[in-house]
């Protein structure tokens, strides 16, 4: 029987669209949860401080793309509803100006003054978009940090000009350090009424370089001087009490974890630095409000297209013997990313929302992230915004764009809720990283979820099936190249149905 995806699918492609040979099956294995999965977000940088000043109704547009989980009359998403928004906690290179040797557009405020006391009237824009946020339910909130305030760094500036690849912090500022990130939290709380969930004090501190300017805020840091300051923070988030949790660290590269990559050993293995009781001078497993995880980056580790998926399967296997947690909390569009022409020149198409799908798929599947980001919710021209900013010189106004990006980011974010496990699925054919990929879940509520993509030229014939044998209806949203297809509601569907090439749907149970 022909269900409305198909009647849909022939309206839309024509009745002479290829298709694949061989129907695909795919069954969702009720009896095999894999791990949990908490949030799906993106980050405030650098955009949001520019943004935040702009016209309401662009700044609620923004939010409503990003944030909202309500949908249209037709019953199509508004938003994507991020589940956690990535703060960027300034370290002050705006009020240098062209003194911190750090480009305009990714300079940052400080909420602290010099004397130590802090002023509420900065990264007011950043804040007001944290409290936009959580007004359309954003569940958490993580603050990153990508260097110290400027006055406690070494050289007096937010980035590592002129240094080695050594933590830019004052030997005698680390306590003070911990206690500016722990008033920070405290202090966004009583005046925002936002609370930070988690908190990570450093942002990519390995890999082969070292964050001399003048392109952002960030310093490099050895393990040791990691676990000094986490140490510090957990230690001072507990002595005011606060339930922030305290995360390590943003690696810059999967690699990064396991062992080194273009640095020196003491800026790699983390993953056994930090969580191996014999490596006493960086072990953090015992630190007050440290949860046993790691943070780190997607970035360098998805091309060739076979090792996107071995660099993940050791790690899973390797965190899973540890007995840690992974979260992929940052990644966009770099110069190895060859088979979409890199990053330069925002891609509006479903060139750029394919690969990134895949890259999710690879993360959720066999890394066993248990949270997944993208980098910058608003970028500019460069695949680094799920969003495309364009504005004056000094971004004083402007407006935004959607891209086919951010909404199949959505075929995730939207429909698996935080808390969702994810299931292995069984297919009839082996998974193809050019062609189909499928992924489950089971959200709180009980409701199935599978995010199907069709990385190929061809329609195909499909089938999503439970291994229970109980028979379901599903309603799908679809992302493709067709103009009014950006997670758009396309029909319902009882087993076989079609999908349309180059495209993300997601199967919602209807309950």
């Amino acid at each position: 029987m022909k269900t409305h995806l198909t009647i849909c699918l022939t309206l839309a492609m024509g009745c002479n669209a290829a298709l694949a040979e061989g129907e695909l099956k795919a069954t969702i294995q009720t009896d095999k949860p894999q791990q949990k999965v908490l949030h799906f977000g993106a980050s405030d940088a650098w955009s949001m401080q520019f943004i935040g000043n702009w016209d309401e109704k662009e700044q609620e547009k923004v939010a409503d793309w990003l944030f909202s989980t309500d949908n249209d009359k037709d019953g199509n998403p508004r938003g994507i509803g991020l589940s956690v928004w990535r703060f960027n906690l300034g370290a002050g290179s705006a009020e240098q100006g062209d003194e911190a040797q750090i480009n305009f557009s990714t300079r940052t405020e400080c909420l602290m003054r010099p004397d130590g006391t802090f002023d509420w009237t900065k990264q007011a824009a950043q804040r007001k978009f944290l409290k936009m946020a959580k007004e359309r339910g954003v569940p958490r909130i993580l603050a990153f940090l990508n260097s110290p305030p400027v006055y406690f760094t070494q050289n007096g500036l937010a980035t590592n000009t002129g240094r080695g690849g050594t933590y830019n912090l004052r030997d005698d500022s680390y306590e003070k350090f911990a206690r500016f990130m722990a008033d920070a939290v405290r202090g966004i709380e009583e005046h925002d009424g936002v609370h930070i969930d988690y908190l990570c004090p450093v942002n990519e501190p390995d890999g082969h370089w070292n964050w001399t300017g003048p392109k952002q805020e960030g310093t490099p840091a050895t393990n040791r001087e990691i676990a000094r300051i986490i140490r510090a923070t957990g230690k001072e988030m507990k002595r005011q009490k606060l339930t922030t949790q305290v995360m390590a660290d943003e690696s810059s590269d999967l690699r990064c974890l396991l062992g080194t990559h273009e640095t020196a050993w003491d800026r790699g293995y983390s993953l056994y630095s930090f969580f191996t009781k014999d490596s006493t001078d960086t072990y953090i497993g015992a630190t007050p409000n440290v949860p046993r995880l790691m943070l780190a980056h997607s970035y360098w580790t998805n091309t060739p297209v076979p090792y996107m998926k071995e660099i993940r399967l050791k790690l899973r296997e390797e965190m899973q013997r540890m007995g840690v947690g992974f979260w992929q909390t940052e990644i966009c569009i770099m110069g190895n990313d060859e088979e979409i022409g890199g990053g330069h020149e925002y891609d509006f198409s479903m060139k750029t929302a394919l690969y990134v799908a895949r890259v999710i798929h690879h993360d959720l599947v066999y890394a066993n992230a248990e949270s997944w980001s993208w980098w910058r919710a608003v970028g500019g021209n460069y695949r680094d915004g799920l969003l495309r900013a364009y504005s004056d010189e000094k971004h004083t106004t402007g407006y935004v764009i959607d891209s086919k990006l951010l909404w199949s980011l959505g075929n995730y974010s939207r429909f698996v809720r935080p808390e969702a496990v994810r299931h292995d699925v069984v297919t009839s054919m082996a998974e193809d990283p050019y062609g189909v990929m499928c992924s489950a879940f089971r959200n709180a509520d009980g409701r199935w979820v599978a995010v199907v993509i069709n990385y190929g030229e061809q329609q195909r014939d499909f089938s999503l099936s439970t291994s229970d044998g109980k028979a379901r209806r599903w309603t799908m949203y679809r992302t493709s190249d067709i103009s009014s297809e950006s997670l758009s509601k396309i029909g319902t569907a009882e087993g076989k149905t079609r999908l349309a090439p180059r495209s993300i749907t997601t199967f919602v149970e209807e309950m």
